[in-house]
């Protein structure tokens, strides 16, 4: 089938450049690999078309010598991809598999003995399927009518510049079993081309997903707390600005509470910081337990935490924020160490007109100091 199956173990696309430009050494060893596989197969091809060539030559439609060199050729062009390949010479490419150069080796390689042995030449323009079908997996649009017009010309050149007789033997029954092969084998390795690209393409697709689940992952946890599991500082912001243009353009309230855990740098030094991080854990987890869907919540800094409430007026952020306040209270703190006991103070500001985010957490933050100095476990309206 020609040099030109280069494909086939990737045969959907190339790796992409930041691919190759950050191969690790064992990725490299995989891809040689791959090359040395292919190779292996493009030599079986030209051993099994030389094997045809026999046959036709017993039968006496070409001389003895045609398949022997034909299979030499071929060998010889495997042994010199080998040579790049392991050398790294082919990692210098975008394609390190080398498909266009395949591609037009081969075609070369086919013409040529197709004018040598026009008697069979049938079946040298029979394998061009092979080398277009695999090729055309891997290159470009641009490539393939490159190739497709070098091939064309070739082709053209072979039929009208010459009186070659272009055949297929098939006078006597040994003649009849070698053709009969050809097409046999043709179609069976185009078959068997066609399956394995819906598998690859399959299995690509099924790459992509995982990739594309990975990358929401990825994106998940840059916008997540990891102690916690709320909205990290810089996500909680955008979601407030966001919430802030929403309502100015709706005309809609929209409040924000400071949550602050109290006495907590205590609770630290008194219990040790494994336990401080179940405090906040159980905080934030009870928190998004009872929050609306539509609520933001997300972890400020240390013990102190933003809620952002949209379509939300004063009286009823402090609804809510006392109610929270009441549930962190009335929690069995216990579980985590005996005689724990955690609460919450809260400083509410509702946007004003014309009001930044940076003025309206600025209130916010006033609450909280004023709760604080209340005396904690409480909620402040600014």
């Amino acid at each position: 089938m020609g040099i030109t199956a280069s494909p086939f173990l990737n045969p959907i696309a190339a790796e992409p450049e930041f691919a190759r430009a950050s191969a690790t050494p064992k990725e490299l060893s995989r891809r040689a690999r791959q090359r040395r596989q292919i190779q292996a197969m493009i030599a079986a091809s030209y051993l099994l078309d030389a094997f045809i060539l026999s046959i036709y030559a017993h039968a006496g439609a070409v001389p003895v010598v045609i398949g022997p060199i034909y299979a030499g050729c071929g060998l010889l062009t495997v042994a010199i991809y080998l040579v790049l390949s392991e050398t790294g010479f082919t990692e210098r490419y975008k394609d390190h598999y080398l498909v266009t150069p395949h591609i037009f080796v081969s075609v070369t390689v086919m013409l040529a003995f197709a004018y040598v042995a026009p008697e069979v030449g049938g079946m040298f323009l029979c394998t061009l399927f092979l080398v277009f079908n695999f090729g055309s997996l891997r290159t470009t649009p641009r490539q393939s009518a490159m190739a497709w017009t070098a091939m064309a010309i070739g082709v053209a050149s072979l039929f009208l510049l010459t009186d070659k007789p272009i055949e297929l033997p098939h006078g006597s029954y040994l003649e009849r079993v070698g053709t009969m092969l050809v097409f046999v084998l043709t179609i069976g390795r185009c078959t068997f081309l066609g399956t394995f690209s819906s598998s690859m393409r399959q299995s690509l697709y099924q790459r992509g997903l995982k990739l594309k689940e990975a990358y929401r992952r990825i994106e998940e946890l840059a916008e997540l707390d990891e102690l916690t599991g709320a909205y990290n500082r810089r996500c909680v912001m955008r979601m407030l600005e966001e919430e802030i243009a929403r309502a100015r353009r709706l005309n809609a309230p929209c409040s924000v509470a400071l949550i602050d855990l109290d006495w907590f740098k205590r609770i630290n030094d008194a219990y040790g910081h494994p336990t401080g991080d179940d405090v906040l854990r159980t905080f934030a987890i009870t928190v998004f337990a009872n929050i609306r869907t539509v609520d933001r919540f997300g972890r400020y800094g240390g013990e102190e935490f933003l809620l952002v409430l949209p379509d939300t007026t004063t009286e009823q952020a402090a609804n809510m924020l006392d109610r929270l306040r009441k549930i962190i209270a009335d929690l069995d703190w216990s579980a985590l160490s005996a005689q724990l006991r955690v609460t919450i103070s809260a400083g509410i500001a509702t946007l004003r007109p014309d009001e930044t985010s940076d003025t309206l957490l600025a209130r916010a933050d006033h609450a909280l100091y004023a709760a604080k100095a209340k005396g904690r476990n409480c909620i402040i309206n600014s």
